[in-house]
């Protein structure tokens, strides 16, 4: 199945909760969602009590569109989590939140998982000195995300980095700004993440 191309703010307004797509104008009075929070389409505005599968369904496609996944890729990470130790839906977040494009989203490095992903692939960054390139990689404890040398001089960097000072930085994260570089001081657990997510759901779906 091929990436969705279509308008972003449809996403939000069809899982029912602000994803952050559009990096800074999600926090101003020209988000659609803040305009238009029902499910787009004809029938928007008019739509029933769902199902407990369609629940479970809409939240895992809310969780897969929020990190920008594919379902192949968000299912292998579902299988990585159930194969761990400890439980399973604490586990996909912290897998989720630990992949390298998602990483330099917290750190205000880019204004958008979309953003992130595209410089990661570029090969802006370095983790622990060498240069990655793969978005999907999943940072360990300790491990240190350093723009390269040869990007430096970009402008965007501080300018992504004075933008997503609304949001703030993870406790389990830390960033120098000056030098653009950030760390993974420690492991996310489900209290640091404070998105609207009921990952409890989707092992139910997974589970059937």
């Amino acid at each position: 199945m091929a990436r969705y191309t279509g308008s972003a703010c449809k996403v939000c307004r069809r899982e029912a909760a602000k994803l952050f797509f559009k990096g800074e104008r999600c926090y101003t009075d020209k988000c659609s969602f803040e305009r238009r929070s029902y499910p787009p389409g004809q029938h928007g505005q008019g739509r029933g009590k769902v199902s407990e599968y369609a629940m479970q369904l809409r939240e895992k496609q809310k969780v897969k569109r929020m990190y920008g996944l594919m379902e192949g890729q968000f299912k292998s990470i579902f299988n990585k989590a159930d194969r761990a130790k400890g439980v399973t839906g604490e586990n996909l977040m912290s897998l989720l939140e630990r992949r390298f494009d998602n990483v330099v989203f917290r750190l205000g490095l880019a204004n958008s998982r979309a953003e992130s992903r595209m410089l990661v692939t570029q090969g802006h960054f370095t983790i622990n000195g060498k240069k990655v390139d793969i978005p999907s990689y999943v940072m360990k404890e300790g491990d240190v995300i350093e723009v390269a040398e040869s990007s430096k001089k970009v402008a965007k960097f501080p300018d992504s980095i004075k933008s997503s000072e609304r949001r703030g930085v993870p406790e389990w994260l830390s960033m120098e700004a000056a030098n653009l570089k950030g760390k993974l001081m420690r492991l996310p657990i489900r209290d640091d993440i404070t998105m609207p997510v009921q990952e409890q759901l989707i092992v139910e779906l997974y589970s059937k």
